[in-house]
């Protein structure tokens, strides 16, 4: 059995978050999360072939059971073979099953990542170059983009930032904490089958449905410690007012479709003082949300650094909350 020192595991998680800060994700070795899709994407060829959808006798309850198969398969078969991989590891040698630890954990988290894919946006916003920043944010929200102006491509930015503090931030370095790489990967599997299956179309509604309520079970006290944190990031960055986000939180995140999205974003909005949320186009379809937020100014592309900023001040929190735990532990010693 596999079971880390706690002063051991809060220093493989800080040295983590360093190494994603530092080099992010790296073009070598293949991202343990693509590896994750390929894995999905072939059970979900062999579970639920294109065209199941249509058929006419289709049935719920069957398509949710091979969703809960999908879901459970490819949780354990990641988490499983890291567990597997990191205890044969630390059976070589202890540094090398840390060494590994701390690269693993680091995949599942992309502060460096986040940033890069937002300033992408910012730069040619800031140029003056609508088509390059629709294109660049095109690949990191699901909607329609084509027509979208400077607020609308700015708010798509900020709300992705903005969720994906919880899910690419947060999440896997709370469940890093709790047991290594393992658990890290665990939750990066989650994450990933719901981005992939975990949507309320035709297809998806009942084969996704296992993948979406188990990361929405994953995510409920991470995202609700995310709005805390960017609260208090808030309150500590010049601009922005930590009383309006935290007022903001609990007047709007509630109202979000996602029991866990709307925290992380009605805290940002809160922040600035901007509204997100509202219509947005699916595949030419219009979805209209809850607005979170008051528009006390208009959407600015300097609103995405903002935003950038508060992400960052949220992992120095917690870098700094793992730094505290560390040296009570050596007190006790």
């Amino acid at each position: 059995m596999l079971f880390y020192h706690p002063a051991e595991i809060l220093w493989m998680v800080l040295a983590a978050m360093v190494v994603d800060w530092v080099i992010g994700d790296p073009p070598w070795p293949k991202h343990p999360v693509i590896l994750m899709g390929q894995l999905i994407k072939w059970l979900e060829a062999r579970l639920y072939p294109p065209g199941t959808e249509m058929a006419q006798a289709r049935s719920p309850r069957r398509e949710r059971l091979r969703g809960i198969i999908l879901t459970v398969t490819t949780v354990v078969v990641s988490s499983g073979l890291m567990y597997a991989l990191i205890t044969a590891l630390y059976m070589v040698h202890p540094w090398v099953g840390r060494v590994a630890n701390v690269w693993f954990i680091s995949t599942t988290i992309a502060f460096k990542g986040l940033k890069d894919a937002a300033m992408q946006v910012y730069r040619p916003l800031a140029e003056g170059n609508l088509a390059e920043a629709r294109k660049w944010v095109g690949y990191i929200v699901g909607r329609d983009t084509a027509g979208l102006d400077e607020p609308e491509i700015t708010r798509a930015a900020v709300e992705t930032v903005a969720e994906n503090t919880v899910d690419a931030a947060v999440s896997p370095l709370f469940f890093a904490l709790l047991g290594g790489a393992p658990l890290a990967i665990l939750y990066r599997a989650t994450n990933t089958l719901d981005s992939m299956v975990g949507y309320r179309n035709e297809r998806y509604r009942d084969f996704g449905w296992a993948s979406a309520r188990l990361d929405d079970l994953l995510n409920l006290l991470p995202a609700r410690l995310t709005a805390l944190l960017l609260v208090l990031a808030a309150w500590l960055t010049p601009g922005l007012s930590g009383k309006r986000s935290l007022r903001s939180v609990r007047s709007f995140a509630a109202l979000h479709p996602s029991p866990n999205s709307g925290y992380p974003e009605s805290a940002v909005a809160g922040a600035m003082g901007v509204q997100l949320g509202g219509r947005n186009v699916y595949g030419g379809t219009v979805s209209q949300r809850a607005v979170m937020g008051w528009a006390l100014m208009p959407l600015r592309r300097s609103h995405i650094r903002s935003t950038v900023k508060l992400l960052y001040i949220t992992g120095y929190f917690i870098a700094g909350g793992v730094l505290c735990a560390i040296a009570i532990q050596a007190g006790w010693k």
